[in-house]
C-alpha cells in the first residue's frame, strides 16, 4: 500500500465528512437508552436504514430475547478478494444522561463547539458505526470498491452488560463468521496517541444489600439498635484494605500469567501521572504510589474491588437525624483472563458468611469475562502498521482494556483476533456529561479505517499461509 492511497482516501473523506456529521447527528437525537428501555425500535430501524443505504445487507434479529440485534454485510468489490470478512462490533444503546445540570448542552440534540461535537453517545459509541460506514462509502467511490468482505454485528445491550449477547453468538455464529474483528471503541490519549487494544477486562457487578429493620428510626436508638449502613460499611472494609489488597479467599484463583510479549508491551506504554492527575482533577495521590506498583501493570493485568455507589438514609440537604433501615452497594469487580464472575460472586458470599455478615445480601446484575487476543497475530500488526502510516503519531496497543464488554463471547464463539480502536480522544468523557468527540479525530479515523481495510486481505492471508506452513 502506498501515500499515494492514503491520499486519495483523505481527498475522498473530506468530502463525505460533513454529510457523515449530519447523519450522525440524527443519530444521536435518539435517546437510545436502554437501562430505560427508551427508543429502541426507532434506533434499530435508523441503523438498518443506514446499512442498506450504503449498500449493505441488513437483517433483524430479535429472536432470543433483549433488545434486537442488527446485522449487516457487504461483499467485496469486483477488485476485492471475497475469501477473507472483517466483522465490525458495535453497539447502538447509550448510558443514561444524568446529572442534566453538569451539560453544557442537552444530551440528546447534538451541538457543534469548537470543534468538537458534544452528545450523549457521541463516543460512545454511535460515532464509531457512523465513522466505520463512511470509510466503506470512501472505499465504494476506489475502482475495483471493497477489498473484502465486511459484517456488522450492532447490538443494543451493551451498556447494561449485553445479558442476552451470549445466545445470539452461539445461534448466529455463522453468520457472523470472520477472520478478525474491530472492536467498539477507542481514541487518543493525553499525548494525541492513538490508544488500541488487543483484549477486554472482564466483570462481576454485584450489589450488596443489609436491612435491619422494617422502618427507618430516629437516630437517638442508635444507643441499642444496630446500624444497617455501618453494618454494610464494615463488611465492605472487611474486603479490602487500605493498602488497596482485596481480602477475599479465592478472589486470585485461576489468574492466567501474561506473557512475556504482553508484559514487554505494557513497560512501553505511555503513562503520565501528572497528566492524570489534571484530566480527573485528583485530589489525592495515586493508589499504586503507595504500593510501588507500576500503574500501566496495574491497569492492565491487575483484578480491581470498586465501590460504585452507595445509598442509604438521608442525604438531601440539611439535617435529618434518622437511623437507616437499609443499606446498599453497587460494586464492580474488573477481572483479567483466568477469573470467572460466578467464582467471585461465590467467593464474595462466603467471604461475608465466614466475616459474619450473612446479613448481606449479594446478587450479581452483570458477570462477563475476560479476553486477550493473540498479541502476535499478524491482524495486530497490521492494525497498528496501517494507524502508524497515516496518524501523525506513533499508535500505542495494550494487550487489554482496564474496562469491560462481551469481547469474550466474540473470541469464544468465533476464535478470532479482536482490536478495539475507535475516534475518541482523551477527554470524550464517556458515561459522563458533556461527552464529545473531536471533528478532526472523526475525518481522520475514517481515513484510518479505509485504509486498515485496504491491506486487510493480505494481511490474513500471510496469516492462512504462515499456519499452513506450520502444519506441513
Amino acid at each position: 500500500m502506498s501515500e499515494q492511497l492514503i491520499q486519495t482516501l483523505r481527498s475522498n473523506t473530506k468530502e463525505a465528512v460533513p454529510g457523515a456529521i449530519e447523519l450522525l447527528k440524527n443519530y444521536l437525537r435518539y435517546p437510545t437508552i436502554s437501562a430505560q428501555n427508551k427508543a429502541i425500535p426507532e434506533t434499530v430501524l435508523f441503523v438498518v436504514q443506514q446499512i442498506q443505504e450504503t449498500g449493505g445487507e441488513a437483517q433483524v434479529l430479535d429472536d432470543l430475547g433483549g433488545n434486537p440485534v442488527v446485522y449487516g454485510y457487504f461483499a467485496a468489490g469486483s477488485n476485492g478478494d471475497s475469501t477473507k470478512t472483517l466483522l465490525f462490533y458495535n453497539h447502538y444503546d447509550v448510558q443514561p444522561p444524568e446529572p442534566l445540570n453538569e451539560w453544557n448542552s442537552e444530551p440528546f440534540e447534538p451541538t457543534i463547539i469548537d470543534g468538537k461535537l458534544f452528545a450523549r453517545g457521541v463516543a460512545d459509541n454511535k460515532g464509531d458505526f457512523i465513522a466505520r460506514l463512511t470509510a466503506i462509502k470512501v472505499l465504494q467511490q476506489l475502482e475495483g470498491g471493497l477489498p473484502c468482505n465486511i459484517k456488522f454485528m450492532v447490538e443494543g445491550e451493551e451498556e447494561i452488560g449485553s445479558p442476552n449477547l451470549a445466545p445470539y453468538l452461539k445461534k448466529y455464529k455463522d453468520l457472523f463468521k470472520a477472520d478478525a474483528c474491530i472492536w467498539e471503541f477507542g481514541g487518543k490519549d493525553q499525548e494525541d496517541r492513538v490508544s488500541m487494544v488487543a483484549g477486554i477486562k472482564g466483570m462481576a457487578y454485584l450489589e450488596l444489600t443489609c436491612t435491619g429493620a422494617d422502618i427507618d428510626m430516629h437516630s437517638s436508638v442508635g444507643a441499642y439498635v444496630d446500624n444497617a449502613a455501618w453494618r454494610l460499611v464494615q463488611a465492605l472494609a472487611s474486603m479490602k484494605n487500605e493498602k488497596n489488597e482485596i481480602l477475599v479467599n479465592g478472589f486470585y484463583d485461576g489468574i492466567e500469567e501474561p506473557t512475556d510479549n504482553e508484559k514487554e508491551a505494557v513497560k512501553n506504554l505511555p503513562f503520565n501521572e501528572e497528566k492524570v492527575g489534571e484530566l480527573y482533577g485528583l485530589k489525592r495521590p495515586l493508589i499504586t504510589v503507595a504500593q510501588g506498583i507500576d500503574p500501566r501493570e496495574a491497569m492492565v493485568f491487575n483484578p480491581t474491588m470498586t465501590i460504585c455507589g452507595l445509598e442509604s438514609g438521608y442525604t438531601g440537604e440539611g439535617a435529618k437525624t434518622v437511623l437507616p433501615k437499609s443499606a446498599k452497594v453497587k460494586l464492580d469487580c474488573r477481572l483479567v483472563p483466568g477469573q470467572d464472575p460466578e467464582h467471585i460472586l461465590s467467593c464474595i458470599q462466603n467471604h461475608l458468611k465466614l466475616h459474619s455478615f450473612d446479613d448481606v445480601e449479594v446478587v450479581m446484575i452483570n458477570g462477563q469475562k475476560a479476553y486477550r487476543s493473540n498479541y502476535n497475530h499478524p491482524f495486530v500488526t497490521h492494525v497498528l502498521d496501517t494507524a502508524s502510516a497515516v496518524y501523525e503519531k506513533s499508535p500505542v496497543l495494550a494487550p487489554n482494556s482496564a474496562g469491560t464488554g462481551p469481547m469474550y463471547e466474540f473470541g469464544h464463539q468465533l476464535h478470532l483476533p479482536i482490536v478495539s480502536t475507535g475516534i475518541g480522544w482523551v477527554q470524550s468523557k464517556a458515561h459522563a456529561p458533556n461527552e464529545s468527540i473531536r471533528l478532526t479525530d472523526f475525518e481522520e479515523g475514517v481515513v484510518y479505517m479505509a485504509y486498515m481495510l485496504a491491506g486487510f486481505s493480505a494481511a490474513v492471508t500471510a496469516n492462512n499461509e504462515r499456519q499452513f506452513e506450520n502444519t506441513k
